[in-house]
């Protein structure tokens, strides 16, 4: 019994050692993998996405005893959604003047209302509207500033006029001999490349270059390929340099901080924004008036659905078209992300249009960037069917982007 208890004993024994054993390993395991995550984590925020205007010291230093001129907007914000103005006054750069294209820098005015020069209430800079009958910087304008920098959210479609103001600046810079600086910002459509590329008679300020309408490019490689591609009046190149942001794929989903423009209000209607923007030359509305801009669409000539909506004036709204009238139409705005341009809405509301005699305008060309797509349209062409007549321009265009891409 005695021989019994002692090897029973020393059996309890070597087994709370082992235990204890354990313990110290499992707690030594768990502080490992404690660590471990935390370098994660830490590795992971180190490589948290970065616009151009937050890549501070990359561009800092060149403004150093520079007077600086700015094109922005409401979109030109840093960290905690600071103006990108007022964090420039703080790091005391020569901040001269303010450049603001549609919608004000306030971004506060309807689609297409004038922009009228004017003084900024809070740091008392001058403004210059680049909008209306003022598209391009004039020389007084531009005087005593040594650096234009521009810094402003695009969303990646050819009729969204902030790049074409980027072309007016670019030229004024080349012409007067100003350096410009652009500040890059993730395109949040762009992986898509998709539409009729546009045909040169069409040119307009809702389309200045042979760019599909979808064109899967950021502001800073946009730039890139008008410099490239001789785009300026009499093929001149502006100095040019682009602050990228970092930690940026193409593929990545990224939410807008703050909304691009008045009728974008979210990740939705960025999204839907090219393929319903073609509706913009009919006699279909987007939404405009509502809460669900470029998330729906109707009409009172289209056929009486279950869904119908009545445009009302409101912000970014004076005048809605059809507004207090009824409109029978689709809500989008719980649908799936889409993965390129879509025609099958466009297709369908013209099928079921009342008269179709009405339902194009003039605006419409300028914004297809070509008079293919109308007749295709009337010609009760398929969707496939004139999606393959875009296929060798878009290949072109393809092949001509890859010289000018910053990012994966």
């Amino acid at each position: 019994m005695k021989f019994e208890f002692k090897n029973t004993f020393l059996f309890i024994l070597i087994l709370l050692f082992s235990f204890g054993c354990s313990s110290v390993k499992m707690s030594k395991v768990k502080s490992q993998k404690s660590k471990a995550t935390e370098t994660t984590n830490q590795k992971i925020k180190n490589l948290a996405l970065k616009t151009g205007a937050e890549n501070y010291n990359a561009y800092l230093p060149i403004f150093e005893n520079k007077k600086i001129g700015i094109v922005t907007n409401p979109t030109g914000i840093v960290e905690n959604k600071k103006h990108l103005v007022d964090f420039l006054l703080e790091n005391k750069v020569d901040l001269q003047k303010i450049y603001a294209p549609e919608h004000g820098f306030r971004g506060t005015a309807d689609a297409g209302e004038v922009i009228k020069d004017g003084k900024d209430i809070k740091t008392n800079l001058p403004i210059i509207s680049l909008y209306g009958n003022n598209k391009k910087p004039k020389p007084e304008q531009l005087e005593n500033i040594d650096i234009i920098v521009f810094d402003i959210q695009d969303v990646g479609a050819r009729f969204y006029t902030y790049i074409s103001t980027l072309h007016y600046v670019m030229e004024a810079c080349a012409e007067n001999n100003i350096e410009l600086l652009v500040l890059d910002r993730p395109n949040p459509n762009g992986s898509i490349i998709d539409g009729p590329v546009l045909e040169i008679d069409q040119k307009s300020f809702v389309g200045m270059h042979p760019i599909p309408v979808l064109h899967g490019m950021t502001i800073g490689e946009y730039a890139k390929m008008i410099n490239g591609e001789k785009w300026l009046a009499n093929g001149v190149t502006c100095n040019l340099t682009v602050i990228p942001c970092s930690n940026y794929k193409r593929d990545m989903s990224y939410s807008l901080p703050v909304k691009p423009s008045p009728n974008l209000p979210n990740d939705q209607s960025i999204n839907l924004y090219a393929s319903l923007c073609f509706f913009e030359g009919t006699n279909v509305s987007v939404g405009r008036g509502t809460e669900k801009q470029f998330q729906i669409y109707g009409s009172p000539f289209l056929l009486k659905t279950e869904f119908s909506f009545t445009p009302q004036p409101n912000f970014g709204a004076k005048e809605p078209m059809h507004k207090d009238i009824l409109c029978f139409g689709e809500d989008l705005s719980k649908i799936k992300k889409v993965n390129r341009l879509e025609l099958k809405w466009l297709i369908k509301a013209y099928a079921n249009t009342s008269d179709k005699a009405i339902f194009f305008n003039d605006f419409f060309t300028k914004l297809a960037g070509t008079k293919l797509l109308q007749k295709q349209i009337e010609s009760d062409l398929s969707e496939k069917e004139i999606r393959h007549s875009w296929e060798t321009n878009l290949n072109a265009f393809k092949e001509m982007r890859k010289k000018y891409l910053i990012y994966n």
